[in-house]
């Protein structure tokens, strides 16, 4: 769901990497191997700017020319469940009081520095009509 192309340009000596939907994440390794390690981090702090600043998260461009890189299973999660609240339009306050939680709790739910536990995620989504369907791919 939140597979982001990158680019991956050499840059004295080191891998540049920048994403073509996320403009904020740019990262860089001594290697391929090490650029896409740290893409991953790059990625989800740039996502996590979004999710602060309440703004729809950038879709993903398809390009079979270029790797893809995406946010661990726990942070995919989480920002599946914010990008619905954003298409139904709910704001963190309406899903404090469907949950019956407070608000530092829902911050809590959306900080992709924070490991929330599966059991929250799993009742915001159900808070949303939706639940969480797991793959292993």
């Amino acid at each position: 769901m939140f597979n982001y192309p990158v680019i991956l340009t050499p840059d004295e000596g080191t891998i540049l990497v920048t994403f073509p939907d996320v403009p904020e994440a740019i990262t860089f390794g001594n290697t391929t191997e090490e650029a896409l390690l740290h893409a991953v981090d790059a990625l989800e702090t740039a996502l996590s700017f979004y999710v602060e600043a309440r703004k729809p998260l950038p879709e993903p461009s398809v390009r079979p020319d270029l790797p893809t890189v995406r946010p661990s299973a726990l942070e995919g999660i989480k920002l599946a469940v914010y990008r619905e609240m954003m298409i139904q339009g709910i704001r963190k306050a309406e899903l404090a009081r469907r949950l019956g939680w407070k608000a530092p709790q829902i911050d809590r739910l959306f900080d992709l520095g924070h490991a929330s536990r599966l059991d929250q995620l799993e009742a915001a989504a159900n808070a949303l009509g939706k639940h969480i369907d797991v793959t292993l791919a």
